[in-house]
């Protein structure tokens, strides 16, 4: 029931479509009830020459079937004026516009439902990936890539396909069923009763799949997502799978997961499957006992029911087996849909750690000093920071070193709030960052990372990046300050070359440089480099270190840095072992003390 309630939160914005279509609904099953009551007349006609011979008089008894009383008299007075064959005429007519009129308002339904089935799955689709653009960089650490890729293609196309398409059923077939059994109930509520007898036989049955098929969805679904992530780390490992020759170990272990995605798939589609024929044949088993009674209650002579009521009556009765089987299937349709549909949920509920306060202050300079004071962190239970305490004046350059696995790049993520600090505070200008809007916050910064992070995109957007606006002038300046200009105009198409997935049309170093351009282009206060040099060749670095050079003059720079060689410029360097700070002071200040720093230094130096 749960899972109803959450669907139906996302038709709330359309209230007014839903509305239209069931009125249109109900109308269209209302005209395709009257066309099935000019049966009985009908027959009448054909069956009964002597039925109309003479004008009726007098009131219809107000009894279950009087309906049919009134359409006899009015019949009856008609024939003895333009003769039977005219009635004939007027009763085809009038089915023809009762089918007319029903097919009318049954496309107008649909005509309704149309725009708002695509509006929602358009709503969830942006919806989910707001949230994935909102959501913490902890929950992309704690989640399989491919599983959130399958949340938002297999998960999506399956609440598409299943909910979506059950909607319209789930608003038609329960008005036809309505309305029908309503009809039943006024022409013979004794055969009416036999029919209520055997509802919770079928509703049983129906929770009974339902419960099931959600069930073997949702292993379904899950084992899905394991194969998009294979399948995601096969194309991001395929050069080290092909080295390493592991082709068979990874096609086995592929093999072994599909075979179960599989026999999932086949025991979900045998039982949504198997539910259709089952309830058409317990539909079609009450249809025959009806017709047993009914056929004795006619043969009996009582008047308790008259032969022509008796056929309108399994008329009616018969166009309720078609919307029952269908909302039987869209049921299980619909119980598979939402196993997809809480899966999404998960996404589009899942908690916002990094929380912006209602009051946030704006920021729009920064002017004196970033200041650390006994932060903590920790991922889980491990702290990975512990009572940091550190100033970094404007326009000064920090240098965080020491092994790895020290905290140094959890370090520079909290100053952009990709995480909270457990414990303590971060102070800009001395304001807690939290205090801050989290968008002032990032507006003042520009990031470079080890891993140059580029887009399938142009030269130009890649640098203009998320800027709309921005001259082609401010374009070639930021990337002459990163040493990028030249190669760029060496391409096929200079600044609008496209430069391919994850920029794989570029070298190491053409790549960062680009990544350099892209913070200079924002003009940030703050600059922060993550090991912006260690995976490049010594011609690439020379190129990237001036390219750094150039962007961290007059600006507070927080550089990450292994190779020490790179950081002797630093006015702090700081030095940090299992999330701590051991030693801090300038290049020659800790190279003449004894500690890690002159360790480190010595170590590398043998190394070159």
């Amino acid at each position: 029931m749960k899972g109803y309630i959450k669907f139906l939160r996302f038709t709330l914005p359309y209230k007014s479509l839903t509305v239209l279509n069931i009125l249109c609904n109900l109308l269209s099953t209302i005209f395709g009830l009257f066309s099935i009551s000019m049966l009985m007349p009908l027959l009448t006609i054909l069956f009964d020459q002597n039925a109309f011979s003479s004008p009726i008089t007098q009131a219809p008894n107000s009894n279950a079937s009087n309906v049919f009383e009134y359409l006899k008299q009015f019949l009856t007075n008609y024939k003895n004026i333009h003769g039977a064959s005219s009635t004939l005429l007027l009763i085809c007519i009038a089915i023809v516009v009762m089918i007319v009129l029903k097919n009318i308002f049954r496309y107008l339904a649909l005509y309704f439902m149309i725009p708002m089935r695509n509006y929602i799955m358009s709503d969830l689709r942006v919806r989910a990936y707001n949230r994935i653009l909102i959501l913490p960089l902890s929950y992309f650490s704690e989640e399989k890539k491919g599983d959130i890729l399958s949340r938002l293609t297999s998960d999506m196309h399956q609440v598409e396909v299943a909910i979506m398409n059950s909607l319209e059923a789930f608003t038609k077939e329960p008005i036809a069923i309505l309305v029908f059994v309503s009809s039943l109930i006024w022409i013979s509520p004794m055969l009416t009763l036999i029919v209520f007898l055997t509802l919770p036989i079928s509703a049983l049955f129906l929770s009974l799949i339902g419960k099931i098929l959600k069930k073997q969805s949702i292993r379904s679904q899950v084992k899905f997502g394991e194969l998009v992530s294979m399948i995601e780390e096969t194309l991001m490992g395929i050069r080290v799978i092909k080295a390493f020759n592991a082709q068979d170990f990874f096609l086995r272990n592929f093999k072994t997961e599909n075979a179960v995605y599989t026999k999932l798939n086949i025991a979900a589609n045998r039982t949504s499957d198997g539910s259709s024929p089952i309830s058409e044949t317990i539909s079609v088993s009450v249809f025959a006992l009806i017709l047993l009674i009914g056929g004795n209650m006619v043969l009996s002579n009582d008047n308790s029911l008259s032969p022509e009521v008796f056929i309108t009556y399994l008329g009616v009765f018969s166009q309720i087996i078609s919307p029952a089987k269908m909302f039987s299937t869209a049921f299980n349709y619909m119980n598979k849909g939402l196993a997809s549909l809480e899966r999404i949920d998960e996404i589009i509920t899942s908690e916002e750690i990094i929380i912006e306060k209602p009051a946030a202050v704006s920021l729009t300079k920064f002017s004196k000093n970033i200041e650390f004071k006994n932060v903590s962190f920790k991922y889980a239970d491990e702290y990975v920071l512990q009572n940091i305490n550190l100033n970094i004046e404007k326009g000064k350059t920090i240098a965080l070193v020491g092994p790895s696995g020290g905290g140094k790049s959890t370090l520079t993520d909290l100053v952009p709030r990709f995480y909270d600090p457990t414990e303590g505070s971060i102070l800009i200008d001395g304001i807690d960052i939290r205090e801050y809007k989290i968008l002032d916050l990032r507006a003042i910064m520009g990031i470079v990372t080890q891993e140059s992070i580029l887009f399938n995109e142009s030269i130009y957007n890649n640098i203009a990046f998320g800027k709309t606006g921005v001259s082609n002038e401010q374009i070639e300046n930021a990337a002459k300050t990163a040493n990028a200009h030249e190669f760029i105009i060496e391409t096929e198409n200079n600044y609008q070359t496209n430069i391919g997935d994850r920029g794989n049309k570029l070298s190491g170093g053409q790549k960062q440089r680009l990544s350099i351009a892209r913070a200079v282009n924002i003009n940030p206060d703050i600059l922060i480099l993550d090991e912006a040099t260690s995976s490049l060749d010594t011609q690439s670095e020379r190129l990237v270190q001036e390219a750094l050079a150039n962007v961290m003059k007059n600006r507070t720079t927080i550089v990450v840095a292994h190779r020490l060689s790179t950081v002797k410029n630093a006015d702090i360097i700081v030095v940090l072992e299992k999330g701590k700070i051991v030693q801090q002071g300038t290049h020659n200040e800790l190279i003449n003390t004894d500690g890690l720093y002159r360790k480190l230094t010595d170590m590398q130096q043998l190394v070159d």
